[in-house]
């Protein structure tokens, strides 16, 4: 049996285990693969609302995905009555969630559609095509200031067109060769970290962050980290890769055990960050402020 994490700050990518806009992929178990959490019956409501509600938004599927659609889902039910009994009871025909009595069926909707209303990562099928892989499937209920509709059936290379450093340098280069080489069986992680000023999980829109410092500056903020992992399909050949956000309160920092330490360790990455990066994650008119609140905390 495996027990859930407990939130909040559970990954702290930016404490110097992980640097931003770098590669970053680490080996995990197949264990570690899938990550419920308490906030799991939270995150599924939400997601059942974005199916039903906006499912062209959240959900794209070329028409020969279906077999790596249904591939996804019956790895994903393997995983789950392996090593989440205790917030799965996986049946032949259906799934109940433990913490609210819900049942989910396996038959019915888009496969991966039901695949991602049992967790709380969401799901994206990458194919290799000529310009290399391809987003030819997702179920993406919470994708941070990015939109589905606009990157579906890109490669890498248009996916990542906005990301600093990605395209034509090492990075790119870097993810294109372990797309290539990644074996069925193996797993990979990864995690980004952006600030964001609402605790919203479903984020579309291109990203428009104004983060408004004053002196109760982290009230009101969110340290959204995003768990990425990366595995081969063993059957159809497709890479999923999974995204699992954790939207921690800042708030929360001051009274968080090793408070100093993390408060530092973001306050020294903010700092770090260069015209281009601190563009892209929203923080070009407050990023000073913002290291100046956190550096009260580590000096605490």
């Amino acid at each position: 049996m495996t027990r859930p994490a407990l939130p909040p700050f559970h990954h702290t990518p930016y404490d110097g285990t992980s640097q931003p806009f770098t590669v970053g992929l680490k080996p995990i178990g197949e264990e570690a693969w899938l990550e419920p959490d308490p906030f799991l019956a939270k995150h599924l409501g939400e997601k059942k609302r974005l199916f039903s509600d906006h499912l062209e938004t959240v959900f794209r599927a070329e028409p020969d995905t279906d077999a790596a659609q249904r591939e996804v889902l019956d790895l994903l039910t393997e995983n789950l009555s392996r090593f989440h009994v205790d917030t799965h009871r996986v049946g032949d025909a259906e799934v109940e969630i433990v913490a609210t009595g819900a049942r989910i069926p396996l038959a019915g909707a888009p496969a991966l559609v039901t695949a991602a209303s049992l967790v709380q990562e969401d799901l994206v099928l990458m194919r290799p095509g000529q310009d290399g892989y391809r987003l030819t499937a997702a179920a993406l209920c919470f994708p941070s200031s990015w939109s589905l509709a606009e990157k579906f059936g890109q490669s890498m290379t248009g996916i990542h067109d906005n990301v600093p450093g990605f395209n034509g340098s090492r990075m790119g280069m870097m993810v294109a060769r372990i797309f290539d080489n990644l074996k069925a069986g193996q797993f990979l992680e990864r995690f980004n970290w952006s600030i964001y000023p609402d605790g919203d999980l479903h984020h579309p829109l291109p990203k428009q962050i104004r983060v408004k410092i004053d002196d109760g500056a982290l009230a009101q903020l969110f340290l959204r980290v995003e768990r990425q992992t990366l595995r081969r399909l063993p059957g159809s050949g497709d890479i999923l890769f999974t995204i699992k956000i954790h939207h921690d309160p800042l708030a929360a920092l001051e009274a968080q055990e090793g408070r100093a330490g993390l408060a530092e360790g973001l306050r020294k990455q903010l700092l770090a960050l260069d015209p281009d990066q601190l563009a892209y994650k929203g923080l070009v008119a407050t990023r000073d402020d913002l290291a100046r609140a956190l550096e009260k905390i580590s000096l605490g």
